[in-house]
């Protein structure tokens, strides 16, 4: 099945609002904003120059199992490297791939080396399913004879 759109798309639908933290923030702080903004991860940034990802299966790997204050820990200390980035070109098909491959949640989208948005799985899985509802009313109206001419 061909999933029809690009993360472009997605994004003019969601918007292009990104959460980060410096990779100095304590994880305590990254926990905090991720609850507040309520969202699983987040991108660790240096200025304008994309570091890492910070996720709620970071904390909990990479913290509470071994034992380490989340006021104590950095976050540069815990982040996902390498990023596994997209593009706004990749398709939806392209990112869930990806997604399932890598086992990942979150691709931050870049742009000529600068962030343009992250996408989540939920976020494709939302897509797929409005694309996929979209069809079937298309096809209702065909079978019903509704379908424009």
């Amino acid at each position: 099945m061909k999933l029809v759109g690009n993360i472009n798309a997605i994004l003019k639908v969601k918007g292009t609002q990104v959460w980060s933290v410096p990779p100095g923030a304590m994880v305590y702080e990254a926990i905090q904003l991720m609850s507040e903004r309520n969202v699983g991860a987040l991108l660790v940034m240096d200025g304008d120059r994309l570091e890492g990802l910070v996720s709620e299966r970071d904390y909990t790997r990479k913290v509470v199992l071994r034992g380490r204050s989340s006021k104590e820990t950095a976050v540069r200390d815990i982040i996902s490297k390498p990023v596994i980035t997209v593009t706004p070109d990749h398709t939806v098909e392209d990112c869930m791939r990806l997604m399932t491959d890598k086992r990942v949640r979150h691709l931050p989208v870049m742009d000529k080396n600068r962030v343009v948005g992250v996408v989540s799985i939920g976020d494709l899985v939302n897509w797929i399913i409005s694309v996929q509802s979209i069809a079937i009313d298309q096809l209702e109206h065909y079978i019903s004879g509704q379908y424009p001419a």
